[in-house]
């Protein structure tokens, strides 16, 4: 909490964190402190993953990237909606989700549908699941412009911010592309997402 805030003073506009510490994902009472504090100090907060869950079985392929990340990433937001932290955090936090969110906006229908069928899963979550989705934030970085309306659709255009995952090799090549060639979106929410919701994320 120090060192975000005196990063903050220094003249940063944000943190970067990792979706987990050791074995405590982001609903432990720690992290949840951290991010509590984040909200009450308006402290903007990216969270990307790293590392990631498989071991041996994703040796190959760059299968970390490709199947880790994503699930790491979902693993992250779900942990703050069903373990109920959520209704501890301010509204006033501000939290993107690298990658798209990850898996998130894909199977969130398989989170609504296990919360509506079974109590375990909904004891310390008191709402739907996907009622807290417009509580984060994600970026673009989807490559796919079916992904990207799935994306807006679940999350809202606003909550949506320009991602390129620069400087690694499977960012997007030319950044912004995907977004300024989709020909889903109207020129006002184009630049929302290329630009006006990243002002805003970060009071710039």
């Amino acid at each position: 909490c120090a060192e975000a805030s005196r990063a903050m003073r220094a003249g940063c506009v944000g943190v970067q964190i990792g979706n987990h510490l050791g074995d405590k994902d982001l609903d432990d009472p720690q992290l949840v402190d951290f991010l509590i504090h984040c909200a009450e100090d308006h402290i903007p907060l990216l969270v990307h993953p790293w590392d990631m869950m498989g071991g041996e079985r994703m040796r190959k392929w760059m299968l970390p990237w490709l199947v880790a990340m994503p699930a790491e990433t979902q693993l992250g937001m779900v942990s703050l909606i069903l373990s109920g932290a959520l209704e501890r955090i301010p509204d006033s936090l501000k939290i993107c989700f690298a990658h798209g969110g990850g898996s998130f906006a894909f199977l969130l229908g398989r989170v609504d549908n296990a919360w509506q069928q079974r109590d375990i899963v909904r004891q310390d979550c008191p709402q739907l699941p996907s009622s807290y989705a417009r509580r984060f934030f994600v970026d673009s970085a989807v490559f796919d412009f079916g992904a990207l309306r799935l994306l807006t659709d679940v999350m809202g255009v606003d909550r949506v911010m320009l991602g390129s995952d620069y400087p690694f090799p499977l960012g997007e090549q030319r950044i912004g592309q995907l977004v300024r060639d989709a020909q889903i979106f109207s020129a006002a929410d184009r630049q929302r997402l290329l630009r006006g919701n990243t002002e805003a994320f970060f009071a710039l």
